[in-house]
């Protein structure tokens, strides 16, 4: 069964277009998810929102948005108000310009989408854009209306489709400077540098993401089954203090355990989940 679109509407370059559909390219739909359920009856439990000072319920058609200008003071803005500032969509995905694919820092990459022709009629123009795209080797930066929000995208080919990623705006990403500032500025040097580059070397290899396995959602799947099964939980054993060690004598263990083993092709986890089927 073919996926469905999120958003469908027309790329635009120059006076090339091309009608587009928009699919999500990464979900979080399959992760385990919880309700909060009353412990005495078992009975699921249903979230209700109350006035803060009376501590009485509130009607849904007496909720409204508001945004606090003083301590307990709030500009009240109506569901039609707040519609009326959402930009209108021409459903047009219009690039302003291409770029080298590399030329963004990843800091400002938000969530990635698939860009596949709408349909039979599209699939010409979406193929020149893609192999034009592909061949100069550049991105395009795009700009719509996405799910009531103006979005910019960054546009890349790939296989026979193209990969729009929303990005983060500039007020949204953080100065690195503030992270930053308190970090020494050491110059590292010598046998220590060296022991550094000869460990990285001996695992240097290709990501592949169907050998990484989300520990914590296989832990919860384990979890949920042992307790339908019957099975005693046991609690975890506090983790082992790790003794503070000269990083020199670190850096010439780690060393020499690596040249006693063969160089991986792959950067492999220890437990590889399969590899999920796209839907």
């Amino acid at each position: 069964m073919a996926p469905r679109a999120n958003w469908k509407g027309f790329l635009k370059v120059g006076e090339v277009t091309c009608a587009v559909a928009l699919y999500t390219a990464a979900s979080t739909s399959d992760r385990i998810a919880f309700h909060m359920v009353n412990r005495a009856t078992g009975h699921r439990m249903n979230r209700q929102f109350v006035d803060s000072d009376t501590g009485k319920p509130v009607e849904r058609d007496d909720q409204v948005k508001g945004y606090e200008v003083g301590q307990g003071d709030y500009v009240v803005l109506e569901p039609e108000e707040i519609a009326a500032a959402v930009p209108d969509t021409d459903k047009v995905l219009a690039v302003s310009a291409f770029i080298g694919c590399s030329d963004i820092d990843s800091v400002y990459f938000d969530k990635p989408y698939y860009l596949a022709p709408a349909d039979r009629n599209a699939a010409e123009a979406f193929a020149l854009i893609r192999e034009g795209m592909r061949r100069k080797k550049v991105a395009a930066i795009a700009s719509t209306v996405l799910f009531r929000r103006c979005r910019t995208l960054l546009i890349r080919a790939e296989g026979d489709g193209l990969i729009g990623t929303t990005l983060n705006f500039d007020y949204e990403v953080r100065a690195a400077e503030g992270a930053f500032d308190s970090v020494p500025d050491l110059k590292i040097k010598g046998e220590m540098l060296d022991l550094a580059r000869h460990i990285i070397d001996t695992k240097s290899g290709k990501f592949d993401p169907a050998h990484y396995e989300d520990r914590y959602e296989s832990a919860l799947a384990d979890l949920v089954q042992a307790k339908l099964e019957g099975k005693k939980i046991e609690p975890r054993k506090p983790a082992r203090q790790e003794k503070v060690v000269d990083l020199m004598a670190a850096l010439r263990e780690s060393a020499g355990a690596a040249k006693k083993k063969k160089p991986a092709a792959r950067v492999r986890a220890k437990s590889a989940a399969p590899r999920r089927k796209a839907s």
